[in-house]
């Protein structure tokens, strides 16, 4: 008998988690938190493929986080709109002024004070990029003196480098583009970012290369303006849904990232 309870009440909780999923239209209060201006305004880094890249033959755009807001615009009931920025710390500046609704940023204690995050859909390798004819062979060549890694200003590899470069010089740009051009220059030596942007930008480097290993991991979230309660399970179960049936793995095939994987369902 106590057995079959047990098996009851667990057959219980698997139909009441199933129920948790997003299957229904939100209520017009969590609509209006979403959404207030009556369109899912997404923040977009542009250039970097965990947000959005835009082919440069056909001209689509395609990435992690704009696939994901615009199946969430498409849930909510609403207009999609991106809004596209040239760096994170862009990205944030203008979420400060209302300027967007969600977004699609690294995930730390410090931005968690400022901003509501839903939990973890990638986790993104760190790594080092090298141009062509570099010396530098392994990560361990890079901690050097004088050698000079770029990074972009207010970005979570800006945060992870700031800890852990002992002996080499953080050259700090605006954006990744702005690392490019620091290599490009000869001002650096390597970049420091996510795997995936660094694959990226070894398209545009004839002979460079994305050294092996990793040093650490990026974690990525959604993040809402606080004080937007009334949406905010939402998006934190569109997330566990996204992740759950496939569509967090199936934007980041879309887009070709390596170096990401999809985050542990919570």
């Amino acid at each position: 008998m106590r057995l079959t309870r047990r098996l009851i009440t667990a057959g219980i909780g698997l139909l009441l988690a199933g129920c948790m999923s997003l299957d229904t239209a939100p209520t017009t209060e969590v609509r209006q938190a979403l959404a207030p201006t009556g369109k899912l305004r997404v923040a977009l880094q542009l250039g970097s493929p965990h947000n959005v890249i835009r082919d440069p033959v056909s001209g689509e755009m395609k990435g992690v986080g704009y696939d994901l807001g615009k199946e969430l615009a498409r849930r909510v009931g609403v207009p999609y709109e991106p809004v596209f920025y040239p760096s994170v710390g862009a990205l944030l500046d203008a979420g400060k002024a209302g300027a967007w609704d969600v977004a699609f940023v690294g995930f730390s204690p410090a931005r968690a004070k400022e901003w509501d995050f839903t939990a973890l859909h990638m986790e993104v390798e760190f790594g080092y990029l090298v141009p062509g004819g570099s010396s530098i062979s392994t990560m361990a060549d890079v901690d050097r003196p004088g050698i000079r890694v770029a990074v972009q200003e207010k970005s979570q590899p800006d945060i992870f480098l700031s800890r852990t470069l002992k002996n080499g010089v953080m050259v700090r740009a605006p954006s990744l583009a702005g690392t490019v051009d620091a290599l490009r220059s000869g001002r650096a030596d390597a970049i420091f970012s996510i795997k995936p942007s660094l694959f990226e930008v070894s398209n545009q480097l004839p002979g460079s290369r994305v050294l092996d290993g990793r040093p650490g991991v990026d974690p990525h979230a959604m993040v809402m303006p606080k004080g937007r309660d009334a949406g905010l399970a939402y998006a934190r179960q569109f997330i566990e849904d996204a992740k759950s049936e496939g569509q967090v793995k199936a934007a980041i095939e879309r887009v070709g990232m390596r170096g990401a994987v999809v985050a542990p369902l919570q």
